[in-house]
């Protein structure tokens, strides 16, 4: 991991961005946060839309996490911003606006193409930066995980032991594959759901809450679409990793 820059936001935030190999990221630490007290870590997933674009919403989804006394971390997706064209993706996208704008049903093979490789691609350079961020002096653990794409939370909830909760945003297309993985996570589990999202198939997120294998595992849905979602959903959230990493 080598950092590439570093600034203090206002609130005493340390932003600094990085590069693990080809791949860019961003980390987020609090004022509180130092070798002698290290501090828990939140991993931040987002869609596949580039850090650029994701910038403003994961930068206010951090300052939270830090009022809250967590470390928040962050990569660029396989295919997105800066990184090598991925046509595989290009494709599977291209194929998807096709069906919307058509106003067809997004079959099964769409979603497969579309978030199976994703999953297989980047579930692997999260677990990467993961080992890079806990080396960081002033990160300690426990970790969770909190975001979409809501398959690769999926995966990593099942392979990735250092994970202990998960905040999950069913705003995101699911293969059938993954219900079988989700019948294995059994981490607490938070899950947000837009119940009006235009392009979320609210049944296929109600039957993935249904499938998953956690004990304790809870359901949010809010009234709005995609981008609605109300602020008390975030402290909801935020309540959720105070119980399970503080």
């Amino acid at each position: 991991m080598r950092f590439t820059s570093e600034q203090r936001l206002d609130d005493g935030v340390v932003e600094r961005a990085f590069t693990l190999g080809d791949i860019p990221g961003i980390l987020w630490t609090p004022a509180s946060a130092s070798a002698s007290a290290p501090v828990p870590l939140i991993l931040l997933g987002h869609p596949a839309l580039g850090l650029n674009r994701m910038y403003p919403r994961l930068l206010a989804r951090a300052q939270g996490c830090a009022a809250a006394g967590f470390a928040t971390a962050t990569i660029e997706l396989p295919g997105c911003g800066d990184r090598p064209r991925w046509p595989a993706a290009e494709q599977a996208r291209a194929d998807l606006r096709r069906a919307l704008q058509a106003g067809e049903p997004v079959g099964d093979e769409i979603i497969d193409a579309l978030i199976l490789p994703l999953v297989e691609k980047s579930v692997p350079e999260w677990q990467t930066a993961l080992d890079a961020l806990l080396a960081q002096p002033e990160i300690g653990g426990p970790v969770g995980y909190s975001g979409g794409v809501i398959s690769i939370g999926v995966r990593l909830a099942v392979v990735e032991p250092r994970i202990v909760a998960a905040g999950l945003f069913a705003g995101s297309f699911v293969p059938r594959a993954m219900f079988d993985e989700a019948r294995r996570v059994t981490i607490p589990l938070h899950v947000l759901l837009q119940w009006d999202d235009e392009g979320n198939d609210r049944q296929a997120a109600l039957d993935l809450f249904d499938a998953f294998g956690s004990k304790e595992k809870t359901l949010l849905a809010s009234m709005g679409g995609h981008t609605g979602v109300p602020q008390s959903a975030g402290e909801h959230a935020g309540a959720f990793f105070v119980r399970h990493l503080s």
